[in-house]
């Protein structure tokens, strides 16, 4: 059977694609969110990684703002090449050609991940993780969006 599901079967598990571990954060996070001890578990590790976003000028006045990165880090906690950006909402997303709001929004979060890295986490999580995909979701509620 071509194609189908079949096709997969007798691959060994370990010759497959990691799964993508996922995790959302509403941000920014409240001052003292964060830890001091290094990161032992995946819930410690997306705050963590959180930390350092700021509303960017120009959409901190907005409703809502969501962007998904893609990235993978090494056992250090240290970030393995660019993270890639698989999703992002800005406020002026239905208007043909203005991609500056996403712009502005792409960039504080690569910044931010750039501050925040390399991460500290425990030798067993870095172990767990190292190489692996993550995709971490920022959700930010600006002022209008908090009824302000």
């Amino acid at each position: 059977m071509a194609g189908g599901a079949d096709a997969f079967d007798g691959i060994e598990p370990w010759r497959t694609l990691p799964q993508t571990l996922r995790g959302t954060q509403h941000v920014p996070l409240p001052a003292g969110d964060t830890a001091a001890a290094p990161a032992d578990t995946l819930k410690a590790l997306y705050p963590a990684l959180a930390a350092c976003w700021k509303a960017p000028e120009g959409l901190s006045r907005f409703e809502r703002v969501e962007i998904t990165a893609r990235l993978s880090l090494r056992r250090d906690g240290s970030v393995i090449g660019t993270p890639q950006i698989t999703f992002a909402k800005t406020p002026f997303a239905n208007t043909p050609g203005d991609t500056r709001a996403r712009d502005i929004l792409i960039r504080a979060t690569r910044d931010a991940i750039a501050r925040c890295t390399p991460v500290r986490v425990t030798p067993a999580l870095g172990g767990a993780i190292a190489g692996r995909p993550l995709a971490l979701r920022f959700i930010y509620d600006g002022p209008r969006g908090q009824g302000i």
